[in-house]
């Protein structure tokens, strides 16, 4: 029997990001029929990227990404460095014939956002294939809650309300982590995690931002310069320095489906640690979900009688739920580490079957697209944005 080699991958980054993709890269294919394994690793700091190869048995290292574009070995890209890279690395990797997978957003501005999409466009007609990382697409209550969505279960969609609220820069003397540069992140909590729920509210709906109007604000203008920087946490140094990104951003919308939506993305909800909150009405029910319970979801049912009416929980953990057959007994449960599990599996699935995976560039364009609203709406007070 033919046996398709298996898919080899550059891996570019080696922190937070990288860590947990190294992770789902080995994961993937000892619990799901995918053949994929990292072959190479890179990153700037020679001595951090060779530990990093070793504590993940990854055979060889890099310092330049240009040698993983290059590397005739290579079969893929997975970007996982911060969004000032993202452009220049895809784009050269299509090129040279590479399938990418790049983290999100797509790009730090929507005119980078454009041109990576234009070229992996042209890159998918030669069988080459792209695919932006929104790895909470792979929460399986989430697939759950699109499939009652799509089936009719809510009737028309009324409303989405969706919130992303942290609270690590909360300390005033936080240090000016590379996540605080507009130069380096190319915007703050909107981009970071804002950008998870716009593509949530269109992974669960289909519907689209038609427009919007917004709000920001830097609560803290400046922090301590970084001294030292782990992969999540970082020491303050000598001096401070400007913060020139948005600590939150709150903002409506309209979609195509004619539902109003509210959305808001702060790292200074005290208290809140990763909560990812959407809540969904329609004319005939409701779902809602929040990630510090990513295993479950509440479902209203409006076309019950009143007397048995009410949300009800919903234990996302069934053989039959996405992703679940390949995991653990029924209500064992999940975490965060499998949703990357899920996405690198769907990207290694759609390259071998040829199928171009989701969330595509067009899809990580068109949430640029929505950033780039919600900056322009922000400055100056300048109101209502529309979007093509």
């Amino acid at each position: 029997m033919h046996h398709k080699p298996a898919l080899r991958v550059a891996l570019i980054g080696y922190a937070f990001m990288g860590k947990i993709h190294a992770q789902a890269w080995q994961t993937a294919p000892r619990f799901f029929d995918v053949d994929a394994r990292i072959d190479l690793v890179v990153g700037r700091d020679e001595a951090a990227v060779a530990e990093f190869a070793h504590t993940f048995d990854i055979p060889r290292y890099a310092t330049d990404w240009r040698d993983a574009v290059n590397d005739p070995e290579i079969d893929a890209v997975d970007i996982c460095v911060p969004g000032d890279l993202h452009a220049e690395i895809s784009n050269a990797a299509l090129a040279a014939g590479k399938h990418v997978l790049c983290e999100k957003p797509l790009a730090n501005t929507a005119a980078e956002a454009e041109e990576m999409t234009r070229l992996a466009a042209e890159a998918r007609a030669h069988g080459v294939q792209s695919m932006v990382g929104f790895s909470y697409r792979g929460t399986p209550a989430l697939g759950v809650m699109r499939k009652l969505i799509a089936d009719g279960r809510l009737g028309t969609i009324r409303h989405i309300r969706a919130t992303y609220l942290q609270d690590w820069i909360v300390d005033e003397d936080f240090p000016l982590v590379w996540r605080l540069q507009k130069a380096k992140a190319g915007s703050g909590s909107l981009g970071d995690i804002g950008a998870h729920v716009i593509d949530m509210a269109y992974f669960l709906t289909g519907q689209k931002l038609t427009g919007v109007s917004a709000l920001t604000e830097t609560f803290v203008k400046e922090r301590p310069l970084v001294a030292s920087q782990g992969s999540l946490a970082a020491t303050a140094g000598e001096g401070r320095g400007t913060v020139d990104v948005d600590d939150a951003a709150v903002f409506i919308a309209r979609t195509d489906g004619g539902a109003l939506a509210t959305f808001e993305a702060t790292r200074f909800a005290a208290g809140r640690k990763n909560a990812i909150r959407i809540e969904i009405n329609g004319s005939l029910g409701s779902v809602a979900f929040d990630f510090e319970r990513l295993n479950e979801f509440e479902f209203h049912d409006h076309t019950l009688p009143s007397d048995e009416a009410g949300f009800r929980r919903i234990l996302a953990t069934e053989p039959e739920h996405p992703y679940l057959s390949a995991w653990w007994p029924t209500g064992h449960g999940l975490g965060y580490e499998h949703t990357f599990t899920h996405e690198v599996v769907e990207f290694a699935r759609a390259i071998a079957s040829g199928v171009a995976p989701a969330p595509s560039y067009e899809d990580g364009l068109y949430v640029q697209r929505v950033l780039d609203a919600v900056e322009r709406s922000a400055a100056g007070n300048a109101g209502w944005v529309a979007l093509g």
